[in-house]
């Protein structure tokens, strides 16, 4: 049975980030996938990163919080992982951010001989979807902004700690979208996670 590790990234109940993650979950599950949710806001995780974890290369303390040793141990369970946030201001959201660097540690994620040599990624996981919305049109994101989400996952985060399988898609604009749009949006991220299982 795969093991898929999902993250939700947005602070408000009811927001079609939340509708993402469950129709992902719900399409995973029917094929017999153990689904691992952390909706980060619900869960109150801390983003914040401590002074003695700020290290590149020693492997990171033992977590000190109950908040984080169940990611790691999620993480390191996952054969495929999913991503579920908007795009705001070319970032994930603030928790999501703090969850890398809490949660993606040396030692635990990734390791590194020498602050400048090359890492070895220690995630199993082989493929990972992250699904984004966003208000601002494709055009716009790719040739004025150079699309930064694609740059974060596909090129600085995943890669990095070993996963070489990186799929993205964006649902724009969602703000005035209908309800029609939206539900062919939730049919594609299902098709998406689905084929997280090929």
């Amino acid at each position: 049975m795969p093991t898929i590790a999902l993250y939700l990234a947005h602070p408000r109940p009811g927001s079609f980030n939340h509708a993402l993650a469950d129709a992902v979950a719900d399409e995973l599950r029917g094929r017999g996938c153990r689904v691992l949710v952390h909706d980060l806001h619900a869960e109150g995780f801390d983003p914040l990163l401590s002074a003695d974890a700020t290290g590149t290369v020693d492997a990171a303390p033992d977590p000190v919080d109950d908040g984080i040793a169940p990611h790691r141990t999620d993480l390191a369970a996952a054969d495929a992982l999913v991503f579920v946030h908007p795009n705001w201001w070319g970032m994930p959201p603030a928790i999501l951010t703090g969850w890398v660097q809490r949660v993606l540690a040396p030692g635990v994620a990734y390791k590194l001989n020498t602050a400048d040599g090359e890492p070895v990624g220690l995630v199993k996981a082989a493929r990972a979807l992250v699904l984004n919305t966003s208000d601002t049109p494709e055009d716009r994101e790719t040739t004025e902004f150079g699309d930064p989400l694609q740059r974060v996952w596909a090129s600085c985060v995943l890669p990095y700690v070993g996963v070489p399988d990186v799929r993205r898609t964006v649902f724009r604009t969602v703000t005035d979208s209908t309800p029609t749009e939206r539900e062919q949006w939730l049919t594609e991220a299902r098709t998406q996670a689905a084929a997280l299982l090929l």
